[in-house]
C-alpha cells in the first residue's frame, strides 16, 4: 500500500468543514494541530500590536495514493484557497513507512477496491 500525508494549513473557521470534505472523499482520519499562524505575500495587519487575522490549523491526513488527489482537489475547494489570497495551502507528501495504522487498514483496502 503506498501512503502519502496531506498537509493542509487552513483558517480555523474552516477545519471542520475541510475534514468532513476529505472525509467524504475517503480519508479515515486526521490529526489537527491548532493555533497557528502563517504569512503570505501581503503581511499581517496589526492594531496596537495585535495580529488581526485569524489563527490557522495544520490539518494531517494520511492517505491511499489513489485516494490523494481528490482530496487535495476537495480541501482546496472547501477552504477557498483559488479564491481567496492567504486561505490556505495543502500539499502531499510520500510516506516511505507507516506504523499504528492496522485499524483503518480494512477500510483502506476496501476504498481502494472500489475506485480500482
Amino acid at each position: 500500500m503506498d501512503l502519502k500525508l496531506i498537509v493542509a494549513l487552513v483558517s480555523d473557521d474552516f477545519t471542520d468543514k475541510v475534514i468532513k470534505k476529505a472525509r467524504e472523499q475517503g480519508a479515515t482520519g486526521a490529526t489537527v494541530i491548532t493555533s497557528g499562524r502563517g504569512e503570505g505575500l501581503k503581511p499581517a495587519k496589526t492594531f496596537l500590536g495585535l495580529t488581526l487575522e485569524g489563527q490557522i490549523d495544520m490539518i494531517l491526513f494520511i492517505v491511499e495514493q489513489h485516494l490523494c488527489r481528490p482530496i487535495l482537489e476537495a480541501i482546496a475547494e472547501t477552504g477557498n484557497f483559488d479564491k481567496k489570497s492567504g486561505a490556505g495551502i495543502a500539499m502531499q507528501i510520500n510516506i516511505e513507512d507507516a506504523v499504528g495504522l492496522s485499524a483503518q487498514r480494512e477500510t483502506i483496502e476496501h476504498e481502494i477496491e472500489s475506485q480500482i
